[in-house]
């Protein structure tokens, strides 16, 4: 896919002066849709609005929880990462990702709604343009059209059953 340059400074702007994007998402926000993947009462999955790899998805509950550790009991937590383990492996089953790259970003200063991200490493990808390089926005989004992503989204449905 084609890669876009993003205006990170709008971009951050949104994130450190607007409300929280997952709570603006959940609420029915028209200028914070995105695509649903899978939900369930207490969580929900929906592919990245700036993916840096194919079919990259987000993972978070759905309560406004802000700490990964500190604010999740074990079972809730045990719960949640269930979730990603569950789209995760519909990520690898749509995309046969080299490698499958898990991790929780954010923070009090912007974007604080606890979040998983899922991000498949296609095969391929030369070294060097793996690990954060290949998530860091600041190396370009995939450029893709609203019919792209819910078709995107469709098979990830699919393959989570």
């Amino acid at each position: 896919m084609e890669r876009e340059v993003m205006d990170l400074d709008a971009y951050v702007a949104r994130t450190r002066t607007g409300p929280c994007y997952i709570c603006a998402f959940l609420a029915g926000e028209p200028d914070y849709r995105h695509e649903t993947v899978y939900e369930d009462d207490a969580h929900v999955a929906y592919l990245d609005r700036y993916p840096t790899l194919p079919g990259k998805v987000l993972v978070a509950p759905k309560a406004h929880i802000e700490h990964v550790v500190r604010d999740l009991d074990e079972a809730a937590y045990s719960r949640l990462m269930l979730v990603v383990r569950k789209v995760a492996l519909a990520v690898e089953k749509v995309f046969a990702p080299e490698r499958t790259y898990l991790l929780s970003l954010g923070s009090a200063q912007g974007n604080s709604h606890l979040h998983w991200h899922i991000a498949g490493l296609p095969q391929g990808v030369p070294y060097e343009r793996q690990q954060y390089h290949a998530l860091m926005t600041e190396n370009g989004v995939l450029a893709s059209t609203a019919q792209e992503s819910a078709d995107t989204a469709n098979r990830l449905r699919r393959a989570i059953g």
